[in-house]
């Protein structure tokens, strides 16, 4: 049997299948996905939606310090624990250095995974549709890290 998410990419696939391969928004799909039947969601436990609810509240949390930055408050760390995996979050400013480095490392690893996921795909179009011009992707952000800091330098400077 398919797990979730496999169940999610075949609904997917039929309605691009039966409605068209467009691109779609997924609230169409989702209707669609109901009204056809082929979507009923389990009961989910009121702990869980909490749980979702704060990760993504405490994601968004930002705070401005004496030198201008917005940096982001709460950050997180994936973690076994006696066998089961947790998600633990601590605030930037009182969270241990060893945690801190743990949250950046993964974060960074998370980032370097979705570059070698877009390299990927574009290399697959470019190869694809090899008679067009072949998309380029730059994954070195330096300039573009760099442009924000400057911007936000004249945005402070502006206030």
């Amino acid at each position: 049997m398919a797990n979730y998410k496999e169940q999610m990419q075949h609904i997917f696939g039929a309605y691009m299948d039966k409605v068209g391969s467009e691109p779609v928004s997924l609230d169409a799909v989702a209707e669609w996905a109901i009204t056809e039947g082929m979507f009923s969601p389990t009961p989910r436990s009121v702990l869980k939606l909490c749980r979702e609810a704060l990760a993504d509240s405490l994601r968004e949390e930002k705070r401005l310090d004496s030198d201008g930055r917005l940096y982001r408050a709460k950050h997180s760390v994936r973690q076994s624990i006696g066998g089961v995996q947790l998600v633990l979050w601590a605030d930037i400013d009182s969270a241990p250095r060893v945690f801190m480095e743990k949250s950046f490392s993964q974060r960074r690893k998370a980032i370097a995974n979705d570059c070698y996921q877009v390299k990927q795909d574009v290399d697959h179009f470019n190869s694809a549709r090899a008679a067009g011009r072949p998309i380029q992707m730059i994954l070195d952000f330096t300039d573009d890290v760099a442009e924000m800091e400057a911007a936000r330098d004249l945005d402070d400077k502006a206030a």
